[in-house]
């Protein structure tokens, strides 16, 4: 049998129900859930799978439109698939310059992303993807500023400015085709699975 000396601090009803609450109140607030992590290694799969599906084709890309759709479904949560992606590509082409360019330059699409979540139109996201093909030269080649200053930096973007206008009329156009059909399959498997909330 416990017994418990009289002097020792008992706890009372309230404050258990205080304790109870507060538990409770943590089990709610779980940043990731399993379908989450589910979700989000779904695409950062899917981000791979399109991007090598396309690399034969110069600048003729999905992973910026992909990300763009992901990051309206799942907010700030889509950075962990968007480095789940930059992961994969390391590991089968190994590390380069490049890895420190798409560090950078996709979670930088997630964030104006979600600053632009207010907006219900298709067009501002075609808008942001065109864009950001476009001066996806420019944003890359900041590394480039730090190796060899602002000359080299200039020389490199400016090499590249054909890819790029390439880049963001092949961004847009695929935005413009397929942004609508992806959001409304996106709403389906939300209103039929409870994802993405």
């Amino acid at each position: 049998m416990r017994f418990m000396h009289s002097n020792m601090p008992t706890e009372s009803p309230e404050q258990g129900e205080k304790k109870n609450f507060t538990d409770s109140d943590i089990r709610k607030k779980k940043i990731f859930t399993a379908s989450d992590i589910a979700v989000i290694g779904m695409m950062a799969a899917l981000l791979e799978v399109v991007k090598v599906a396309l690399q034969s084709i110069p600048n003729v890309e999905l992973v910026t439109l992909l990300i763009i759709v992901f990051t309206l479904y799942l907010g700030p949560k889509s950075l962990i698939a968007v480095w789940g992606f930059v992961g994969m590509e390391c590991a089968v082409y190994g590390l380069g310059l490049w890895t420190i360019m798409y560090i950078y330059v996709w979670p930088l699409l997630v964030l104006i992303t979600c600053l632009m979540r207010k907006y219900k139109s298709q067009w501002p996201f075609v808008t942001l993807a065109a864009m950001f093909g476009l001066f996806f030269g420019a944003m890359c080649s900041i590394p480039y500023f730090f190796m060899g200053g602002p000359a080299t930096a200039l020389a490199w973007w400016v090499a590249g400015i054909p890819f790029d206008i390439l880049h963001g009329i092949t961004n847009f156009v695929g935005a413009a085709i397929l942004f609508t059909p992806l959001t409304k399959a996106l709403n389906r498997i939300k209103q039929s699975t409870g994802l993405f909330r």
